[in-house]
């Protein structure tokens, strides 16, 4: 007789859950997230470098910005998350169920990445205008009086955006973006699944909140080393200014071209340390998030 798979909640509350995840664990990273895009930025041009660390950019921050310039463009990290974090993980769930086999047997590795890869560049291309608003946001602290945008929220940006720029602005480096999702989505979602499995496997983990914490620092490490290069070149892109009437870089590989050239090809993972100590903590608390919300709604809804 053929077993039918689990009951499972709603393809809206797997939604809902993905989003409210990353929001909550966005709450607790933004500080680190606004460091990563200060170091990435800082060298532009072949300028002097601001910060020497990531703390002393931290310390900085906090001596010339205050307390709360630490979490300049959270209005903007929570609405990114409402939108990229929501569209993936929501349609990562749905499809890795869809290719559950009926007794239960998950995806294999290949599988995993693949959805993964669709989920990361459907997911970006919804979160993009809330990505340069946030990129913009973080920058503008380090910008001269003269040059600050000045957004005071993230609909604020939008808006002005929109009026100043023109709608496709919004889009502006959503090719880099989708590609940093593909790579990043890849990497964390299914090495997230693969060390999970591995874990278990060893016989020295069992299923709960410390499984999670240790699976979820593997795939933020693999993920940071493998997506920084496509990273820097995004944060760049939405950026960057237009110089006499032309664009500072003409495409994602003029940026990599100027980055290798002009401040040498480590640089590439400039900002690797607050790009892992946010992408760890963020992939941690978010699916630990995650999976908490599935249970007690398993518990409440589905088993009563």
């Amino acid at each position: 007789m053929a077993t039918s798979k689990p009951k499972t909640s709603p393809k809206a509350v797997k939604f809902l859950f993905g989003g409210l995840a990353g929001m909550g664990a966005t709450v607790f990273v933004q500080p680190l997230d606004l460091v990563k895009n200060r170091m990435q930025l800082q060298g532009q041009g072949s300028k002097a470098r601001e910060y020497k660390t990531s703390f002393h950019a931290l310390t900085g921050i906090l001596k010339n910005e205050g307390l709360g310039g630490i979490y300049t463009g959270l209005s903007a990290g929570l609405l990114r998350q409402a939108t990229y974090t929501t569209t993936r993980l929501g349609i990562y769930t749905v499809l890795f169920e869809r290719m559950t086999k009926a007794d239960g047997t998950p995806p294999n590795f290949l599988m995993k990445a693949l959805i993964g890869m669709t989920a990361g560049a459907t997911g970006a291309f919804v979160g993009t205008p809330a990505e340069v608003a946030l990129i913009r946001m973080t920058a503008d602290g380090r910008l001269p009086p003269d040059q600050k945008r000045g957004y005071s929220n993230v609909f604020n940006a939008l808006a002005r955006i929109t009026r100043e720029e023109g709608v496709t602005t919004l889009w502006r480096g959503c090719i880099p973006t989708m590609a940093r999702a593909v790579v990043v989505n890849a990497a964390q979602l299914a090495s997230y699944s693969q060390s999970k499995q591995a874990l278990i496997d060893s016989g020295y983990f069992s299923d709960g909140i410390f499984l999670h914490f240790c699976a979820s620092m593997i795939s933020g490490l693999v993920t940071t080393a493998a997506s920084m290069p496509v990273d820097i070149v995004k944060t760049r892109i939405q950026s960057m200014r237009m110089i006499d009437g032309k664009p500072e870089y003409k495409n994602g590989l003029d940026v990599l071209a100027k980055v290798i050239r002009q401040e040498g090809f480590f640089s590439l993972w400039k900002g690797f340390t607050p790009y892992y100590a946010r992408l760890g903590p963020h992939t941690v608390l978010t699916f630990i998030f995650l999976e908490q919300m599935n249970k007690y709604y398993k518990v409440y809804f589905l088993d009563s």
